[in-house]
């Protein structure tokens, strides 16, 4: 799920949807080539819908539709294949570079088909069947991604690694990466979870909820969200259930996401322990939305946030 520079209402949108549009790609399945064609030009992979997909042996142009895609893509060293990306791919810097397809919510098959892509790595919150189903129908390869979890960040590296053929790239990645997460978790070993409570958007007002990474983060780091029960990755909340809800902390996203409605907590929240204690954190959004390596620098800042008194 992608939400750099989206409008709160498109990414709670993009959020909300999330579960419906992974319904529809699953029954969208690509018609690779039959077993007399398939030889050892191609190979097959299961993708994290469980998609069967049929791809070269070699892939070298790839488009991301989603900017967690193309950190990822980056950060295995698969950069110099990455023919084409979203408006919302700013990261890292040389991102801003590649052809631009449309965004995530509504690329362009146009765009797509005429930079002739052996690949492309869509996001389970981001992507719409009819793009899918027409890219099949020209023999491009579809992989989805669907991460839920950290543990499910380090296995769309190690996919997205294994597609590019930089498997030991991206397993030296997940290590270190893994490493910083476990040093956090030894961290806060102990600590008394703190009640969380994450705001996506303030106005409406959209949380984590079950399902959602940004939950299992929040955990990690020594917090226990009070959404988390909640039986949506992305639910909208009421006014009365925030208000219930009574965080000792709460989590706010900065940058231009957080320019539109995340500046202020909610109304509803304004009278909360977390507020009245002034534990009121505000981070980097593209850290906790999007499922990719900075994920941990993510969890790190909540980590620091929540339990200030054994990070010194």
């Amino acid at each position: 799920m992608q939400l750099h520079h989206l409008k709160t209402k498109q990414i709670a949108r993009a959020l909300v949807l999330s579960c419906a549009t992974i319904a529809l790609l699953s029954c969208s399945q690509r018609q690779g080539p039959s077993d007399s064609t398939a030889n050892a030009q191609s190979r097959e992979v299961v993708d994290e819908a469980g998609r069967k997909v049929t791809l070269p042996v070699k892939v070298e142009r790839v488009i991301s539709l989603a900017p967690n895609l193309t950190e990822i893509i980056y950060a295995v060293g698969g950069g110099d294949r990455l023919v084409g990306d979203t408006t919302f791919c700013d990261y890292p810097p040389q991102a801003k570079n590649v052809v631009k397809v449309g965004d995530t919510l509504q690329p362009s098959i146009e765009r797509i088909l005429a930079l002739r892509p052996q690949l492309v790595l869509v996001s389970t919150a981001s992507q719409l069947e009819a793009f899918t189903t027409q890219l099949n129908e020209q023999q491009i390869a579809v992989y989805i991604t669907d991460p839920r979890d950290l543990e499910g960040v380090f296995r769309s590296i190690a996919n997205v690694g294994d597609l590019l053929k930089e498997s030991d790239h991206a397993a030296e990645l997940v290590k270190q990466l893994r490493a910083r997460t476990e040093s956090v978790e030894r961290t806060v070993a102990g600590r008394p979870p703190v009640p969380v409570f994450f705001q996506l958007s303030g106005q409406p007002l959209y949380t984590a909820g079950k399902g959602s990474f940004v939950t299992n983060l929040i955990e990690r780091a020594g917090g226990r969200s009070v959404t988390a029960d909640v039986n949506e990755a992305w639910p909208r909340l009421s006014n009365e259930a925030a208000l219930a809800s009574r965080p000792e902390a709460i989590i706010m996203l900065s940058g231009a996401m957080g320019a539109t409605a995340n500046t202020e907590v909610a109304a509803a929240l304004r009278n909360s322990p977390a507020v009245k204690n002034g534990r009121v954190y505000v981070i980097d959004g593209d850290l906790l939305t999007r499922p990719g390596p900075r994920l941990v620098d993510g969890l790190e800042q909540i980590a620091r946030a929540l339990h200030p008194e054994v990070f010194k």
